[in-house]
């Protein structure tokens, strides 16, 4: 399906994980300057570094997506969204499944920063069901719906918030689109090349599957970061997408 992303540079579609500590971290993102235009920022950097990772990477270049999950009382999403978006980070996200009013409260933190910094909102984004998840995993939490029917239902509530779009597996990108249209985001992680290890992924995709099922961005972390040459690796995935 065609879509308002379609005509962006497959190099703005890609999004690099970076999950790993400071010095290795910015090794990776001097090896990817200018090749990679997005990093991924999540829990493990963000916690060690703080702020100045962010900043670290945007001096370099790049657009920074956020990986925090926010997930808690609406005050607190509010205050982590407008505190998140303070660093300049360019995409952020928080777990649909809590809330409606939880979401709306994020947007508006990431809208107040934004409005301060004289910039554009970040992209918003609403985590559906984690790509290391099951129907099994999610019984176990004592969700009844399988994961096909968990994720359009929370992408529902993520469009009726009014954020940017939602996080789910590449299996489930193509349902996104009929639910948020041609112009929300549908990030997927998961995406592992062909002949790539799944690692702890459960929902998975090559590269270009993801963005064939209606993805706007895929994240891809290990077989870039974990590779004997990062730069050539993400090269290749750029190499796919591009035939």
């Amino acid at each position: 399906m065609l879509n308002d992303f379609d005509a962006l540079d497959p190099r703005d579609r890609v999004i690099v994980a970076i999950d790993c500590g400071r010095d290795e971290a910015l090794a990776l993102a001097d090896k990817l300057a200018g090749k990679a235009r997005w990093l991924k920022v999540g829990m493990t950097l963000y916690y060690a570094e703080g702020p100045a990772i962010v900043q670290a990477f945007k001096e370099r270049g790049f657009k920074v997506f956020l990986d925090l999950k926010f997930y808690d009382i609406p005050h607190q999403v509010e205050g982590a969204a407008y505190a998140s978006a303070l660093t300049g980070a360019d995409m952020l996200t928080m777990h649909a499944s809590g809330s409606i009013a939880m979401m709306q409260a994020g947007q508006r933190g990431a809208e107040k920063a934004a409005a301060e910094l004289g910039g554009p909102v970040p992209a918003t984004l609403g985590i559906t069901v984690l790509t290391s998840m099951s129907d099994d995993t999610l019984a176990e939490i004592g969700v009844g719906r399988a994961c096909a029917e968990q994720v359009p239902l929370l992408a529902r509530n993520a469009a009726t918030a009014g954020i940017s779009g939602v996080v789910c597996s590449p299996q489930e990108a193509s349902m996104m689109r009929d639910i948020l249209g041609p112009s929300g985001y549908v990030v997927t992680p998961g995406v592992r090349p062909v002949g790539a290890d799944k690692g702890d992924q459960s929902r998975v995709a090559t590269p270009s599957q993801a963005l064939a099922n209606g993805a706007s961005h895929i994240v891809v972390g290990r077989p870039i970061t974990q590779a004997a040459d990062p730069a050539a690796a993400y090269e290749a995935i750029i190499a796919e997408l591009e035939a």
